[in-house]
């Protein structure tokens, strides 16, 4: 089960690393000064670093299958779904606004200047897979921990 896991929070960092280029690319750590972004940047880079850190430490675990570190993985992996929902959250009624208009208004050049939230570029099929993956890898991770289904 532990490289299923594996297998789960690779696919939803590979979602991740999408979103986080994109939301990079179209503009978002520049509109946090003008408020055109509904994701903080503090809430995207720590669900980012938090992450990051645990699947780290999840390799390490498969790789000397302590149970401290499944733990500490799994320990992980409850403020990344936190910030990973209110990121959801905040991004909801980006998408309506965009399900709502035709075209969405192109942003400068730069991706920095324009009114229009970086987080709209964001795939609905990648929102989706990212979080229904994200879900299954806390169950893994927690039923891994608790030494179900063995290691």
């Amino acid at each position: 089960m532990d490289i299923a896991a594996l297998i789960t929070w690779v696919v939803t960092a590979l979602g991740g690393f999408y979103m986080l280029g994109t939301w990079i690319q179209r503009g978002g750590i520049h509109q946090q000064q003008s408020g055109t972004s509904r994701l903080p940047a503090p809430v995207v880079f720590g669900h980012f670093a938090l992450a990051a850190i645990g699947l780290v430490v999840w390799i390490v675990y498969v790789i000397a299958d302590k149970s401290a570190l499944a733990w500490t993985s799994f320990g992980l992996l409850l403020p990344v779904a936190v910030l990973g929902f209110v990121m959801l959250a905040r991004w909801i009624p980006v998408y309506r606004d965009r399900a709502a208009t035709e075209a969405p208004a192109a942003p400068t050049a730069s991706g920095a200047g324009g009114t229009v939230p970086a987080e709209r570029y964001f795939p609905v099929a990648v929102v989706l897979a990212h979080g229904l993956f994200a879900v299954a890898t806390l169950v893994l991770v927690l039923l891994t921990a608790l030494g179900i289904g063995g290691s």
